[in-house]
C-alpha cells in the first residue's frame, strides 16, 4: 500500500465531498493560490489506497497552476459503498470515474482535464476510457502511474491470493495484525514511520469496504491485456513510474509505453508510488507533460 509522505493538507486544499449522478465521493480538492488556473486534474488512487496517497503533489501541482481533485474510489477509505462484491466490478468503478469526470467538465468545461490512475486505478482510468462516448474525449490527457497492461506480477499474485483467500473468514482488523505478523516473523526492518501517518494506515485499512476489496483482488489477478485497445484511442498518454515497481517490472511498464507511442519516465528514487516517495519529482514530471499536451 502507498504510504503519504505526511497528512497535514497544505493551504491551498481542503476535504470535500463530491456529488455525482452515481454518488457522493470523499476527496482532497486542491485550487491554485494567486494566479490562474490553467488546468484541473483528477487523480485516483489504487487497490488499498487512498486520496490522501497524493498528498504531497497537492500544493505543487497548485503552484503550477492546476486545480487537483483526489478521490476516493467507492468502497475506499472514506467514500464507502455497499456490502455486494458485484457493486465493485470493474465497469462500475469505471462508470463512477465518468461520473466525476462529468462533474469537473461541468464545473469547468474551457478547461482541459487531465486524468491520472495509479496502480489498480490503471485499469479503472482504462476502461473508462474506453467506455467514453463522444468526440472531443472529456480529458486532455492519460497518465498511467505504476500500473501495468494486465494482471499483476506472479509473486503479488500470490499475495492477492492470500488476501482473497482470508477475506472470508477473518475482519480487516484480523488480517491488519495478522500481516504485521508475517512482518515481523520476517526479520525485515520495519519502516520508521511518524505515529500519525502509521495511525492513518491502519484506519485506512480498516475503513474499507471488504467486498471491494475482494473484487479489486480479483481483478488484479485476471485483467487482461488491452493496451492495444488503449492505444487506438486518440489521447496523449503518459507513462509514468518508480526506478523498481514489486507490482508490475518496470521494463513491462516501458514496453506499456511503446505500445501506447507514449512517453515512459522514470522518477529518480522511487518505488512503487512516486507520488507519495517523491512527490516534487512526480509534481514536475507531470506538470511538464500536462502543460505540453494542454
Amino acid at each position: 500500500m502507498s504510504t503519504p509522505p505526511f497528512l497535514t493538507l497544505p493551504g491551498c486544499a481542503r476535504a470535500v465531498r463530491l456529488e455525482t449522478a452515481r454518488g457522493s465521493f470523499a476527496a482532497l480538492h486542491a485550487v491554485p493560490q494567486g494566479r490562474p488556473r490553467v488546468a484541473t486534474a483528477l487523480l485516483v488512487p489504487g487497490f488499498t489506497g487512498s486520496k490522501e496517497d497524493f498528498v504531497g503533489l497537492l500544493e505543487p501541482l497548485a503552484e503550477e497552476g492546476v486545480e487537483v481533485l483526489a478521490v476516493d474510489q467507492r468502497g475506499q477509505y472514506e467514500t464507502g459503498g455497499p456490502d455486494d462484491v458485484d457493486a465493485y466490478a470493474l465497469e462500475e468503478l469505471a462508470l463512477d470515474l465518468l461520473a466525476v469526470t462529468a462533474e469537473l467538465r461541468s464545473a469547468a468545461p474551457a478547461r482541459p482535464l487531465h486524468l491520472l490512475g495509479h496502480s489498480f486505478a490503471g485499469y479503472v482510468v482504462r476502461d473508462a476510457v474506453l467506455r467514453a462516448t463522444g468526440s472531443p474525449l472529456p480529458w486532455a490527457s492519460l497518465t498511467l502511474l505504476s500500473t501495468g497492461p494486465a494482471a499483476l506480477d506472479d509473486a503479488e499474485t500470490e499475495r492477492a491470493k492470500l488476501l482473497l483467500a482470508a477475506l472470508p473468514t477473518m475482519s480487516l482488523e484480523e488480517i491488519w495484525r495478522a500481516m504485521k505478523d508475517m512482518e515481523e516473523a520476517s526479520g525485515a526492518t520495519p519502516e520508521l514511520l511518524d505515529p500519525e501517518v502509521a495511525e492513518f494506515l491502519h484506519r485506512r485499512w480498516v475503513s474499507n469496504v471488504p467486498a471491494a476489496m475482494t473484487a479489486m483482488a480479483r481483478q488484479l489477478i485476471s485483467e487482461p491485456d488491452r493496451v492495444d485497445e488503449l492505444a487506438k484511442v486518440a489521447l496523449p498518454k503518459l507513462v509514468l513510474s518508480g526506478e523498481r515497481d514489486y507490482a508490475w517490472p518496470v521494463e513491462l511498464q516501458a514496453q506499456m509505453a511503446l505500445r501506447l507511442s507514449a512517453e515512459h519516465i522514470v522518477v529518480p528514487g522511487a518505488g512503487h508510488s512516486p507520488n507519495a516517495e517523491r512527490p516534487e519529482g512526480t509534481a514536475v514530471s507531470l506538470a511538464a507533460f500536462w502543460s505540453n499536451v494542454s
